[in-house]
């Protein structure tokens, strides 16, 4: 062969030769897994590991939320407020990601950052139906803490009190990403029995 019909064949072969590849590389992987689902979800992973910094807080139904009392459990710490669209549109993603690992271990919190208060936020919440636990941080003093930024930013603590994961902005927290991160992460130091 020469010429043009050479380039067209060579062309040909490169193509059903990157496609095989493709294949083999892609049946390496069990169906519907997820390579790094950190990775997928864009998470920021802490440099070195560090105990997530403890706090005390007034919650939504009166009572207080303590980050020590859920000590042994994996906890979803998320920031964010009324005012927020990018907040309210992860807000139902996580109320599904809490209904389905609440038994295995997961605590999802959601700290709002209003100013106003439960004033604001306890409409909201119940014109939402969200189930779980709502802390109120009218003066930002936990996002101080946590160093945030900007809202929502959401950090995952594991079950020895770890900050594991860091996500700014809003995320598919039930998509096969997130449910493949929490698996593991629900696995990761779970006491054997």
């Amino acid at each position: 062969m020469e010429g043009e019909d050479a380039h067209v064949y060579s062309g040909s072969m490169w193509l059903l030769v990157s496609r095989v590849l493709l294949l083999l590389a892609c049946s390496t992987l069990p169906a519907g897994a997820v390579e790094d689902p950190a990775h997928a979800l864009d998470l920021i992973k802490p440099n070195r590991q560090q105990q997530a910094k403890d706090f005390k807080i007034a919650a939504l139904d009166g009572g207080r939320l303590n980050l020590a009392d859920f000590k042994g459990k994996v906890v979803f710490l998320n920031l964010w407020a009324t005012w927020c669209g990018p907040c309210k549109e992860e807000m139902p993603a996580m109320e599904r990601l809490w209904q389905r690992y609440k038994g295995e271990g997961l605590v999802v919190i959601a700290l709002s950052m209003d100013s106003g208060g439960a004033k604001i936020v306890k409409p909201y919440i119940e014109q939402a139906k969200y189930t779980y636990p709502i802390g109120l941080d009218p003066k930002m003093e936990i996002a101080q803490l946590y160093g945030a930024h900007s809202v929502p930013s959401t950090f995952i603590i594991d079950r020895n009190g770890a900050l594991r994961a860091i996500a700014l902005g809003p995320r598919d927290w039930d998509g096969r990403a997130s449910f493949a991160f929490f698996d593991a992460l629900l696995k990761d130091g779970k006491p054997r029995g």
